[in-house]
């Protein structure tokens, strides 16, 4: 993961609407990113965040709201006077020309002495290790060396705002995680603060310092990876970024330090409080790397230990996955990691087991 970025409010959007007739696309977006920071906005299709993307790089005009970029405003500026650059998920590299020429392509245009561009190609095949490809056509290299060609075009300008719009998105999963940390380290290289748009939530948990997710046009939380997933702000959070039991229930007990909510599986303690009115409707979420389960039952734990049947077992190389069905009727997901060859647990389809988690893994949500 990246470093998390300053919070300096280098580039900031206010209240920034975008309507498209009836429909609102993007809806009261205000969002402050620190410079050299990496930002994902992350969320399904349809969610409005590449159109807020374009709005970012000029392609689209906002209905209302501003976007300030250093303190300038950009809103009134055409694409090609924002110090902004953007890559496509397609790359957009001119098949034509070589990997030197499709560096030097927007520098040329810009009027830079020869000098200066020679210079600056030169440095951008370095740091993306592409010297030796220098005089290859695009369709002479690998999806990995394309999106490399494409990221260094994007920075060759020196751009004050790099946006990536599904970077690794025509790339294979093995090649895109491997190159999730080669974009990283370049882009941390050259200090560039940089948006980036995915609905990989594994690429932006792994690039971003800091994640916005987005649904119908609107931000629902912004935090670091690891404040996203542990802390869910909501019901939509918590099912959206990998994957979650919830329980529904109701609050039955409210101190500062803990909680108890009623569900239909039993009483669910939670190590946290939320200053809320009992007998109200939450939901509690657990991570199912966070449940144990076991034939026996744990004697060392006296609440959050229920019971149920094993209905499905999937193996994944690092880990298996249970489906425990309770009498009540829920479906309980656990995933236990494989830490040898040999079966540990020994449990099987149809077993009765206990599964069970500590309550400083559970979070309440009330949305």
């Amino acid at each position: 993961m990246a470093a998390a970025g300053h919070t300096d409010g280098y580039l900031v959007t206010e209240k920034l609407i975008k309507r498209f007739d009836e429909a609102v696309a993007v809806d009261e977006v205000s969002l402050s990113i620190g410079k050299g920071e990496i930002f994902a906005l992350l969320g399904s299709s349809g969610c409005g965040k590449s159109t807020l993307l374009r709005m970012l790089a000029g392609f689209e005009k906002p209905t209302s709201g501003r976007i300030l970029l250093g303190g300038q405003d950009l809103v009134s500026q055409p694409p090609y006077e924002r110090p902004v650059n953007m890559m496509f998920q397609s790359y957009a590299l001119f098949p034509h020309l070589n990997i030197w020429e499709n560096i030097a392509f927007g520098l040329k245009r810009e009027g830079l002495p020869k000098a200066e561009i020679e210079k600056r190609v030169g440095d951008m095949l370095a740091l993306v290790q592409l010297t030796p490809y220098a005089k290859r056509k695009p369709h002479q290299l690998s999806g990995g060396q394309q999106q490399r060609v494409a990221l260094a075009r994007s920075l060759a300008k020196k751009p004050k705002l790099l946006l990536l719009d599904e970077p690794l998105g025509a790339l294979d999963k093995k090649l895109r995680e491997q190159t999730q940390f080669e974009l990283v380290n370049i882009i941390e290289q050259v200090g560039v603060t940089c948006v980036m748009v995915t609905h990989d939530q594994e690429e932006a948990m792994t690039m971003a310092s800091r994640i916005a997710i987005m649904s119908k046009g609107r931000v629902l939380q912004v935090g670091s990876p690891q404040q996203i997933y542990e802390y869910p702000g909501n019901r939509f959070v918590a099912d959206f970024i990998g994957n979650v039991n919830l329980f529904e229930g109701k609050l039955s007990v409210d101190e500062p330090d803990r909680c108890a909510v009623t569900t239909a599986i039993g009483e669910v303690h939670v190590g946290h409080g939320i200053s809320g009115s009992l007998g109200m409707p939450v939901a509690v979420a657990v991570r199912p790397e966070k449940v144990s389960i076991g034939k026996e039952r744990p004697a060392d734990m006296d609440h959050n230990v229920f019971g149920g049947r094993v209905k499905e077992i999937a193996y994944f190389g690092s880990y298996n996955t249970y489906i425990v069905i309770t009498p009540q009727g829920a479906r309980v997901k656990i995933t236990e990691p494989n830490g040898s060859r040999h079966e540990r647990l020994g449990i099987t389809w149809e077993d009765e087991v206990f599964f069970w988690w500590d309550d400083t893994d559970a979070v309440v949500l009330r949305d």
